[in-house]
């Protein structure tokens, strides 16, 4: 899976539809069963990729259409590294999401202390 990617920040589906090699409504079905698969939206709402996200999608690619598993299955194979030596990190927006909403709880706690 070492497909040079050209060096953007954005890519439009049509162009990671032929760089994974796989057609549109694939991709925007596997956004709907694979939770980490979120592109950004433009002002007129195109989805719009990262690298990271092109990443992710060529993994879910090859588990499917290589390794032969089903929706399932891959979906557990994200959880564990992708080889022994890189592990590809689906939780770190969730942890960092979470620190954000527990701070912003505590600040919410000591303003009602404050109101009281």
């Amino acid at each position: 899976m070492d497909l040079e990617l050209p060096d953007k920040l954005y890519f439009k589906i049509g162009e990671v539809s032929e760089l994974i090699g796989v057609k549109p409504h694939v991709l925007r079905y596997w956004e709907s069963e694979f939770s980490p698969v979120r592109p950004g939206k433009s002002r007129t709402q195109q989805r719009l990729y990262q690298r990271k996200d092109i990443e992710l999608l060529l993994r879910v690619k090859d588990l499917l259409y290589r390794q032969g598993f089903t929706i399932a299955g891959a979906k557990k194979q994200l959880r564990v590294p992708a080889d022994e030596s890189e592990q590809l990190d689906l939780l770190a927006p969730v942890s960092v999401d979470r620190e954000l909403l527990l701070e912003l709880r505590n600040d919410l706690l000591r303003l009602r202390k404050s109101l009281s």
